[in-house]
């Protein structure tokens, strides 16, 4: 437990960065369950437009820290790889 003023602020600051976190990668997972989904319908229309609603979340989230931008570029990459398979 944290006795100093200052680790206590501490641990309030990391609990509401916990919960930003944790909202916008359930958000994130949302957005990409919705995007596989609609691969795996095989309706590229739907997929597409799925897509670019997604992409812009990925790399959001890449750019606050909730996952690295490598792993970010990698999923549209791949995402947008079966898309185009479709």
């Amino acid at each position: 437990m944290a006795n100093t003023p200052s680790a206590k602020k501490a641990t309030r600051k990391i609990a509401r960065r916990t919960a930003v976190n944790k909202s916008r990668r359930t958000n994130m997972r949302s957005n990409l369950r919705s995007l596989e989904e609609a691969i795996a319908a095989g309706d590229k229309a739907v997929a597409a437009e799925q897509f670019r609603k997604v992409q812009p979340v990925v790399m959001k989230s890449a750019s606050k820290g909730i996952i690295h931008k490598n792993t970010a570029a990698r999923k549209i990459s791949r995402l947008s790889a079966r898309i185009k398979a479709l």
